[in-house]
């Protein structure tokens, strides 16, 4: 056994004494300077890396990389990376999510599955069920992003920030151009590319009226016959 495989089974035998579970110890890799809360469980494929800490009975993996982040008790983890942020007690991460540095997750907060964050502040309890992307963004209190969000917030040469009130709902789909504010309790419409400040408790649609041309196919089809 090498140094570094004879560092990584102390690791793993020092923590298991202090009460951390692991199901498979052979497939978890902890470094020297992490610190486990007793009750957390680490299924296979998890790596904590770095000055990373993982409060109490929180659950990690299977395959996630957690690297120079704070995780607060309750936490869940499932097949997904965390760098240099901090996740507040009982969120709910993955799988398949992406938080990149300088995030704080509030707590209660469920990321999931190819959702990818950057930069940006959650409040309490906000939700983000899948396929979005929030970066250089403030965002408020028991929010709700449709799949297909996306903060566009960069333009080539600078990078601005989007700011979403407590209570919003960004609708499926949406655009929002920074630097934007969607204000308390807004709603934005499925679809919409919005690029002025939305007041609070109000709803912002911004996408083209549908036309129906009636029958419109049917003379296609007629006519290449």
């Amino acid at each position: 056994m090498n140094d570094y495989s004879a560092a990584l089974q102390a690791k793993r035998e020092q923590l298991l004494a202090q009460g951390v579970l692991m199901m498979d110890p052979a497939a978890v890799y902890v470094e020297e300077e992490v610190t486990v809360g007793a009750g957390t469980l680490l299924l296979p494929g998890t790596i904590l890396r770095g000055k990373t800490v993982i409060g109490k009975n929180c659950c990690i993996g299977p395959q996630a990389m957690i690297t120079d982040s704070t995780v607060e008790d309750g936490c869940t983890v499932n097949a997904s990376q965390c760098e240099e942020s901090v996740l507040r007690t009982d969120c709910q991460i993955g799988p398949y999510t992406h938080i990149r540095p300088h995030c704080v997750v509030g707590e209660g907060s469920k990321i999931g599955a190819f959702v990818q964050l950057k930069n940006c502040n959650l409040g309490r309890g906000t939700k983000m069920a899948h396929l979005t992307y929030v970066g250089d963004s403030d965002v408020g209190e028991d929010c709700n992003f449709g799949c297909g969000t996306v903060t566009v917030n960069y333009d080539g040469s600078t990078k601005f920030r989007t700011t979403i009130g407590d209570n919003a709902f960004i609708g499926c789909n949406t655009n929002l151009v920074a630097p934007v504010k969607v204000g308390d309790g807004a709603y934005t419409a499925a679809g919409s590319t919005i690029t002025n400040d939305v007041p609070p408790d109000s709803l912002a649609i911004a996408r083209s009226m549908q036309m129906v041309k009636k029958q419109w196919a049917a003379k296609r089809r007629k006519g290449r016959r």
